[in-house]
């Protein structure tokens, strides 16, 4: 990799316009180039760990380069070391949103670069946010009482949420602090066992501790045992703890199943917790008419995490927040600086003061084309098309005398099993079968563990997978399978 000559680019301001013109017609045509195509690149790079670091100087640059070589690098040193999320046959994880104006959008936002702190420095981000928002809402049939606010993932939505919940609990967190004081309960927060690692991060954050997180065990289907979490809460009750908040999932990263949140809500409200609904995942599924039951219990929460960026093709990142109150959530984190007290003033609203971020990006347009571009009903037909997918997918397993099904399949994941007389022997072939699978750079799975035992994992959610795709990931699923028989 070489350095241009000293003085390539003007000493002082930005590139020329006619430059930043060219290139930005040129990265246009490399992105539509590379949207279109996609499906003929290999998912996982080949590169070993470490070769890219190796491949680029370990010393900043000290003159300038001109844009043509950094681009050459960047095809030549970068590009072999992605993981292509938004190829048609990637079905780890949860499926690729990346959309057209979703990128079109990140585009504008980076030219635009304002800052989303308060309504003075971006009115336009802020009241947009505010829309988008409360579009989300209905289309998630959320009471009028609930509002939101974005951040970047669930994991921060989370945290936020319990932070609230642990000022409510009469502690004065936000004044006194934890530190030194005898006089607080121990907290205690119950999960499914299929809950995700986010809650358990999010209390260590807090300083409610890890240990403190619950793990209900779950039934059949994966869902939250209502008995076994009523035994928990009164347990910890009789040993002086105090029950703070139930986290009831909808779409588990696992299986994709859905905690019985009305059941949930009424021991929340019997018992006085704060009700978390992690439909970060799986909220999705509201906008689609025959799905409303995935949305029963929603309206008793304390608050509801949802990433448009797993199931509504918002590019990531971008998270929805909601409180009943929202309120609750600023009395917890408005501080409003000095040097920020003219910029706060009068706005009906300023984002800073909803949560620990005070820079925040224009997150609200991407959403905002998104939603325009598509419209309910055509986010509805996508995600329809992902469940039908999967549907077929778990009917080749089911006449499959080589695989089995693992769990129910609820939304766009199937988890699913390598037969094998011995478990043990089982859990080692599932896990090779995904590691072949992912190293052949055509097809891009997972695993998990469920009652103990490795199973694969795949999920559909990208909007250029076809049933035809599909098929060829299953050609090499089985191929994978016949070479470990």
């Amino acid at each position: 990799m070489k350095q241009s000559p000293r003085n390539a680019i003007p000493e002082f301001g930005d590139i020329p316009p006619d430059v930043l013109r060219k290139h930005l017609h040129e990265v246009a045509d490399w992105i539509a180039d590379y949207r279109e195509n996609i499906s003929t690149r290999r998912i996982s790079p080949t590169a070993k760990a470490g070769a890219i670091l190796k491949a680029l100087p370990a010393s900043p640059p000290e003159d300038p380069d001109p844009l043509d070589g950094i681009f050459a690098d960047f095809e030549k040193f970068l590009l072999p070391g992605v993981v292509h999320w938004a190829h048609p046959q990637f079905m780890g994880y949860f499926g690729s949103t990346t959309t057209g104006p979703g990128i079109l959008a990140e585009m504008i936002a980076a030219a635009l670069n304002v800052n989303a702190m308060t309504w003075r420095t971006s009115p336009v981000a802020t009241e947009l946010e505010t829309v988008v928002l409360d579009w989300l809402r209905q289309w998630l049939k959320l009471p009028n009482e609930f509002s939101g606010v974005v951040y970047d993932t669930a994991s921060i939505s989370t945290m936020h949420a319990l932070a609230v919940a642990r000022e409510e609990a009469s502690t004065s967190v936000r004044t006194l602090g934890l530190s030194g004081r005898s006089e607080l309960p121990i907290f205690r927060i119950y999960v499914s066992d299929q809950a995700h690692s986010s809650i358990d991060k999010a209390a260590i954050a807090l300083g409610l501790g890890e240990h403190n997180v619950r793990k209900i065990a779950s039934d059949s289907e994966f869902r939250m045992n209502m008995a076994a979490l009523r035994d928990a809460v009164v347990a910890d009750l009789r040993h002086g703890f105090k029950p703070l908040a139930v986290v009831a999932t909808v779409g588990t990263t696992s299986t994709g199943s859905v905690d019985p949140v009305t059941e949930i809500a009424a021991i929340c409200a019997q018992y006085q917790m704060w009700l978390h609904i992690d439909a970060a995942y799986g909220g999705g599924l509201a906008v689609l008419p025959e799905c409303d039951w995935v949305t029963q219990g929603w309206s008793a929460a304390d608050s509801l995490v949802i990433n448009p960026h797993k199931m509504l093709f918002v590019p990531f990142d971008f998270s929805a927040l909601y409180v009943s109150d929202i309120q609750r959530l600023r009395r917890v984190f408005t501080l409003v600086p000095e040097y920020l007290r003219g910029d706060a003033a009068g706005a009906e609203i300023n984002y800073m003061d909803y949560g620990v971020q005070l820079g925040r990006r224009f997150r609200a347009l991407k959403a905002w084309m998104v939603f325009r571009t598509f419209g309910r009903i055509g986010l509805a037909a996508r995600i329809r098309d992902h469940l039908r997918l999967a549907q077929i997918f778990a009917g080749w397993i089911r006449d499959d005398a080589l695989f089995e099904l693992s769990a129910p399949v609820v939304m766009g994941v199937v988890c699913f099993r390598f037969r094998c007389p011995d478990d043990a022997e089982s859990d080692r072939k599932n896990a090779k079968i995904v590691e072949t699978i992912n190293a052949g750079g055509e097809a891009y799975l997972m695993q998990t563990k469920l009652r103990g035992r490795v199973v694969m994992r795949l999920g559909l959610g990208n909007l250029l997978t076809t049933e035809q795709h599909l098929q060829n990931v299953w050609k090499i699923i089985r191929e994978a399978a016949d070479s470990q028989s």
